[in-house]
């Protein structure tokens, strides 16, 4: 897996300016307990290329970009410090040959179908778009992709909880990037609990897992039916009858036959499966690959290797 692939399966990449180095491995833990180890530090301050260093060697699990980038010495001193990937405001060709030449993954800034067709040019996949809130925002690149079916695109500049999630529905977009996990009172307070707090609320907030439905392995054509007409009779819903199983309004499946699950299964349904997916693997849960779902290149559903109570758990897409 390219780095290209865990930043989109992160889905959102803080963006952090450090003035003292050794504040940086601290943040970057904060981060990560909080569901993202995932960092761009910026060469905003002389503390970058240090901090960078210090990230790599304590934390290597950590998906480690080096941003504003915006000379090939500040790449190559990035890459040596070891940072995966450049990340720049705008497109410098000279920094973007630099990287290209040498096989490092780059993002450069665009804000116009000109800037991406230089982007095109070199051959790159994926584009920063600076500062999107400011220049369009999702409008402005969805006209943008059009034309350009193989560009992705990181927004960054005004991207925040509130509006990621117009950003991230789009399905060019790669990731977003921001920096409102990571204030900059809290970095100079120290307050790393805080920003484990931003990040796993924003990590929440992606994912959207909520309950979709509840299955119930009645085990027979005639108890799916009953159970689905109990369950509805209660709670003033409708039943709806199907070849494998009996619907109590969307709440409750009652299978016609056992399926997954001691006492069935459990749907929880979210923004991104494979994001989700991605996630609740940090989180230390295993899946089911023979279960996946994949419809149109994009795994739409998949199951939990393990029961949970008795019952089977999957994703499934919104």
């Amino acid at each position: 897996m390219d780095i290209l692939e865990k930043l989109a399966l992160s889905g959102l990449v803080p963006v952090i300016k450090v003035d003292d180095a050794q504040d940086a491995v601290p943040l970057c833990r904060a981060l990560a307990e909080g569901g993202l180890p995932v960092a761009e530090i910026t060469f905003r301050t002389a503390a970058a290329e240090e901090a960078i260093r210090l990230v790599h060697e304590q934390l290597p699990e950590v998906i480690l970009c080096a941003g504003t980038v915006l000379t090939t010495d500040q790449a190559e001193r990035a890459i040596k410090a070891g940072a995966a990937a450049i990340v720049s405001p705008g497109l410098n060709p000279e920094v973007v040959r630099w990287c290209v030449e040498r096989q490092i993954p780059v993002c450069p800034g665009t804000s116009s179908p000109s800037d991406i067709e230089v982007a095109l040019s070199f051959g790159l996949t994926a584009v920063k778009v600076f500062p999107a809130e400011a220049i369009g925002g999702i409008k402005l690149i969805k006209a943008m992709s059009a034309p350009y079916g193989s560009m992705h695109f990181m927004p960054t500049g005004g991207v925040n909880e509130n509006n990621m999630l117009d950003y991230l529905s789009f399905d060019k977009i790669l990731c977003c990037g921001g920096s409102w996990m990571v204030p900059g009172d809290a970095v100079k307070n120290k307050d790393w609990a805080r920003i484990t707090a931003l990040t796993r609320s924003a990590v929440d907030k992606m994912l959207g897992l909520e309950l979709r439905h509840v299955g119930i392995n009645s085990g027979d054509p005639d108890k799916a039916l009953k159970d689905a007409q109990l369950i509805a009779k209660l709670l003033g819903w409708e039943v709806k009858e199907g070849n494998s199983s009996n619907f109590a309004g969307t709440g409750f499946e009652c299978m016609k036959k056992p399926g997954r699950g001691t006492h069935g299964h459990i749907a929880i349904g979210c923004n991104s499966v494979a994001r989700a997916k991605w996630h609740l693997e940090l989180r230390g849960y295993t899946f089911d690959e023979s279960s996946a779902v994949v419809k149109n290149g994009k795994l739409t559903a998949i199951y939990l290797q393990d029961e949970i109570a008795g019952f089977a758990f999957h994703l499934v897409q919104k």
